[in-house]
């Protein structure tokens, strides 16, 4: 009997990979990604759910008993246009969806935040991070995966010349990030994919925060 993964922000970085992951593995039969509008995907595990997430409890419920959950999430404040859009996009929903996860029986949750998440960050970014990080631990959920990359390396739609500044830099300098200064190191989303799947696989309880070095290592 196979199992079905749910998986919020399927048209981002991360999320795009982990849906070819995801459609490719036999473990998983049947795939619902939540969509803001339907996409030219095709594929017969595939099921494109339409959601604005503010009816995401009547379009999800009937998917969740027994999934495993994927949350990829995520945005800029220049993208979302506020700090309150920003937070809806990586605070409220991805809330949402943790609640009901653990309402509708769902077996593993599993999201990407960032490193330096921190609800006592004095940068807003990583407050929110850090936010929902303790916000999904309060839930008691079976298990919370929490994934922490460092600068993502990949192919977005939008430009982002703050990230294609450091990718650049960062072929100079990764050479020499050793010890402890690996978890700084820049990670393909393809990785950061790749690892989420195979954590997913596992039959662990409980939290589990990966840090950037140690998402590549899940992989290896």
């Amino acid at each position: 009997m196979g199992h079905t993964a749910v998986i919020a922000g399927a048209t981002g970085l991360i999320g795009g990979e982990l849906i070819r992951c995801l459609l490719e593995d036999p473990f998983y039969d049947r795939v619902v990604a939540l969509v803001r509008k339907e996409t030219s995907w095709t594929h017969e595990k595939l099921v494109q759910v339409v959601t604005d997430y503010d009816e995401l409890e009547a379009v999800v419920k009937d998917y969740l008993p027994g999934s495993y959950v994927f949350c990829c999430l995520g945005t800029t404040i220049k993208k979302a246009g506020s700090k309150e859009q920003f937070r809806k996009v990586d605070y409220e929903y991805p809330m949402l969806l943790g609640k009901l996860a653990f309402q509708y029986g769902a077996v593993d949750y599993l999201i990407v935040t960032a490193m330096g998440a921190n609800a006592g960050s004095a940068i807003f970014y990583n407050q929110v991070k850090g936010e929902i990080e303790e916000g999904l631990g309060k839930l008691r959920l079976p298990s919370l995966q929490i994934f922490r990359p460092s600068l993502l390396l990949g192919d977005r739609q939008e430009v982002r010349l703050g990230e294609r500044f450091g990718a650049a830099v960062s072929r100079v300098i990764t050479p020499i990030m050793i010890g402890g200064l690996r978890k700084y190191k820049p990670i393909k989303a393809e990785t950061v994919a790749k690892a989420m799947l195979k954590s997913s696989k596992n039959s662990n309880k409980g939290t589990r925060i990966y840090e950037s070095n140690q998402i590549e290592e899940l992989v290896k």
